[in-house]
């Protein structure tokens, strides 16, 4: 017996924003498929208008595991991981014991399939590099989904992030921001 997936399961009880008043709450579940599908579309919009050469499923699959160990670890706030150098090294490293930990529920021939996805590997840091992007994305919507319905406890977070997010130096990165962000804000009546 392997207790693997009832563990991933439990990713839709693991709030995020949680020093936050939020109106509407969002789970790591939730937060993991968007960053997937934004991941997946940077990847693509890199090949066909950047000249890139990345494998867009594969950033997909790395998009939905980018937050599992946090099934062990919780939530942890970005104020508070990235407070001091030495409590971000710490919980970088708490994260991949809890990686690992997850790693090894699984049965021991399917590891070599899992492994790509639990572990960075070198080659895939253009990859992650796109996650990442789409991970800071994700906030940034949630932001502005929060500040829409004025939620003002978002505003310095969305600040923040939008200035993280005008620092990546992706042109895929920047033309999603252009070209997809603005109809985030629209009605359901103004997109249609």
């Amino acid at each position: 017996m392997t207790h693997f997936f009832a563990y991933l399961a439990k990713m839709k009880f693991i709030q995020r924003w949680g020093l936050m008043r939020n109106t509407q709450p969002e789970n790591i579940q939730e937060h993991s498929l968007q960053v997937a599908m934004i991941a997946q579309g940077l990847a693509i919009l890199k090949n066909r208008r950047f000249g890139g050469h990345v494998d867009p499923e594969r950033v997909a699959v790395l998009a939905l595991y980018h937050d599992i160990s946090e099934v062990i670890t919780g939530d942890l706030a970005t104020p508070i991981k990235n407070f001091n150098p030495k409590i971000k090294s710490a919980y970088k490293e708490i994260e991949s014991v809890a990686r690992q930990r997850l790693f090894e529920m699984l049965p021991d021939d399917l590891k070599p399939d899992y492994e790509p996805y639990f572990f960075v590997q070198p080659p895939d840091e253009q990859h992650w590099q796109l996650v990442k992007a789409a991970d800071k994305i994700c906030a940034y919507l949630k932001c502005l989904e929060e500040l829409k319905v004025g939620n003002q406890e978002f505003a310095k977070a969305a600040k923040t992030i939008k200035a993280d997010i005008e620092r990546i130096d992706l042109p895929e990165v920047a033309h999603f921001v252009e070209v997809y962000i603005p109809s985030f804000s629209l009605t359901l009546d103004e997109l249609n």
